[in-house]
């Protein structure tokens, strides 16, 4: 009788084969979260914002427009402020954000936008009419503007586009007065 010598098979430690698994998967999900971000735009600083929709809160339009893009306002110094009815920090700045309007409305030179992010349209209006709003406000309940422009997921957050649609400064949190809004928008003229 004769003896071959076959190699034996090995098997690899089923801790092995975990961690080979989870490793693939990791690297599956880093690579399939690159590509969603670099499907969908996102605002940088020196750089033109990608255009979006804005389709305006009924009483809240831009010059009785109810729906428009960002680009319809190149020309324009835009100070977009991303806020929520449920945000305390956005409640502080509110009446210093109507006040600053006030002071730009005439000029037709800024362009004050609020964008409402995942709210009630009841949290909404009653939040605009507390604190007297009476500047151009948009919805964003599937988040598609905050997207684009919120990269910290927060509110309040305030966004300066330039006359030529390129994003020049972001404000995250609350400002604390109307000089510190209009120091802002200095930084776009």
């Amino acid at each position: 009788m004769t003896e071959t010598n076959a190699p034996q098979k090995r098997s690899v430690p089923l801790w092995a084969q975990v961690t080979i698994w989870v490793v693939l998967v990791g690297l599956l999900a880093l690579v399939g979260f690159g590509l969603n971000r670099a499907s969908n735009p996102m605002a940088e600083i020196g750089k033109p914002v990608p255009d979006f929709d804005l389709v305006y809160f009924e009483g809240y339009e831009y010059n009785e427009t109810k729906e428009m893009k960002l680009s319809d306002l190149q020309g324009k110094i835009v100070v977009i402020n991303i806020w929520a009815s449920w945000c305390k920090p956005c409640e502080q700045e509110a009446p210093d954000l109507e006040e600053a309007w006030q002071l730009y409305k005439d000029s037709d030179d800024v362009v004050f936008i609020g964008v409402d992010y995942v709210d009630t349209p009841e949290g909404a209006f009653g939040y605009l009419k507390k604190f007297g709003i009476s500047f151009p406000n948009a919805p964003d309940l599937q988040s598609n503007i905050s997207s684009i422009l919120n990269r910290q997921m927060g509110v309040p957050e305030t966004y300066l586009i330039d006359r030529e649609g390129v994003l020049r400064q972001i404000k995250i949190g609350p400002f604390s007065s109307v000089a510190e809004i209009q120091a802002f928008i200095a930084n776009a003229e």
